[in-house]
């Protein structure tokens, strides 16, 4: 199985049309087709429903698009680091942020290396963290920003020098934005949002025995999207402090949680890594930094 190939097959299931993938791929469309004939029959499965006009993956397909996709982007980060040992200006970093406005850190820390490695390019990856623990242990990313400790035994981290608090996003005129704090009996039988991993971690451990009664409408990873719902009057999101625009004209507003619920933020990298010369530089810079703030 080849990487080109691979590539070719990641083409038609993002165009879900042959014509349009050759044309993406700069190849003609008999070539493509035999390529992925040949895939087919290498696997012994197939890989696409064939329609008029479009195409659509298979069970089968879909799954190999998930792996091919880390496949593909394993080699785009192992050809990278390979260019990037000759580049002492600059070179490439991957990595996975959790929602955190303490990301800011990480952004200055970003921009005086930029000052430093003018040729230094980042690719930033957004999610929860089974979603970024994921690509940090499969090698595709260089650096993990996670809202939970870490596991000691897999990865070594820093934290960030602030903690992220946790409250409630209301719609404006709603009765629950009079007051100044918000309890965990105040949300009994609200449909609330929130992500799955702060529900069933940070939230379930802060409502005790009031957990039984609240109800979770819906799970976003973005807490933007969730804020979208709420404004329209669909619920009640649980979420970080300034994470969200609650500004006077927003619509919405933000009340902390009683009590206090705060989250600390880590980023994390494989214990074992090996890194790129430019990373193993940042490294050294998010430690003079982060440990000064």
């Amino acid at each position: 199985m080849e990487i080109r190939t691979l590539r070719y097959f990641l083409a038609v299931a993002r165009e879900e049309n042959m014509t349009r993938a050759a044309k993406t791929l700069h190849v003609t469309q008999p070539t493509l087709s035999k390529a992925l004939k040949s895939l087919e029959d290498e696997l012994g499965k197939k890989l696409f429903i064939r329609h008029s006009f479009s195409i659509r993956l298979t069970e089968e397909g879909v799954l190999l698009r998930n792996r091919a996709e880390d496949l593909i982007g394993m080699a785009d980060k192992i050809e990278q680091e390979f260019i990037s040992l000759d580049d002492i200006s600059g070179g490439e970093l991957y990595l996975g942020l959790a929602e955190s406005y303490q990301i800011r850190y990480l952004a200055r820390v970003i921009k005086a290396f930029k000052t430093r490695f003018p040729n230094l390019h980042y690719h930033i990856t957004s999610g929860d963290t089974e979603q970024i623990a994921d690509k940090l242990d499969k090698g595709l990313l260089d650096f993990l920003v996670l809202a939970e400790l870490p596991d000691s035994r897999k990865y070594e981290y820093l934290a960030f020098p602030e903690k992220d608090v946790w409250g409630l996003v209301i719609p404006e005129g709603d009765p629950l934005a009079e007051a100044d704090v918000i309890r965990a009996d105040d949300l009994a039988g609200l449909p609330l949002f929130c992500s799955e991993q702060a529900w069933t971690g940070d939230i379930k451990k802060w409502a005790g025995s009031s957990f039984s009664k609240m109800k979770l409408e819906g799970s976003f990873r973005l807490s933007y999207n969730g804020s979208v719902f709420a404004r329209e009057g669909l619920g009640y999101l649980l979420t970080f402090r300034h994470l969200i625009d609650t500004s006077k004209d927003s619509g919405l507003v933000f009340r902390p949680l009683f009590p206090a619920l705060e989250t600390a933020l880590y980023i994390a990298w494989n214990r074992y890594q090996t890194f790129t010369p430019i990373a193993e530089r940042f490294l050294q810079q998010l430690k003079e930094s982060l440990t000064t703030v």
